[in-house]
């Protein structure tokens, strides 16, 4: 499975980390290792709506075959552009497929985040979530 030894090693990182505040902060660096999104890409059309912050994600489709997608994006918000990024890392390279039966929740929960975000933050993470599967599932009938 792509990306597996990425989220192996996120785990790892998450788990020499022993309080929320230094997770948090973590989050916060991986946000801002993200390649920045051009300006031209921040439109109505790649807006993630159900977040609170402002959010934008990009689906990009690979020639394949087999078809896998990659996504790009970005926040105005420091802990949701880290949370962007542990999503990139989860559902980047797979195929629709793939995308569609990987469960966030269970990341999420392993890292410890699911307990410390907020319900404003929970809802958007789910929005993210949702578009992604989405943009799956529309690539998927498209290929």
């Amino acid at each position: 499975m792509p990306n597996s030894d990425t989220i192996e090693r996120l785990i790892d990182d998450f788990e020499i980390l022993e309080d929320w505040e230094d997770r948090y902060r973590y989050v916060i660096e991986l946000g801002k290792k993200l390649p920045p999104l051009d300006e031209a890409l921040k439109n109505d059309q790649s807006k993630v709506t159900g977040c609170v912050s402002q959010v934008w994600l990009i689906c990009d489709r690979s020639d394949g075959p087999p078809l896998t997608l990659s996504f790009r994006g970005t926040s105005d918000a420091h802990i949701v552009q880290g949370l962007i990024a542990i999503l990139l890392r989860l559902y980047n390279d797979k195929t629709p497929q793939e995308i569609m039966s990987v469960n966030a929740g269970s990341l999420f929960h392993r890292l410890g985040l699911d307990e410390h975000l907020s319900p404003q933050r929970s809802n958007g993470l789910a929005a993210m979530v949702k578009r992604i599967r989405q943009d799956a599932s529309r690539m998927a009938e498209t290929a």
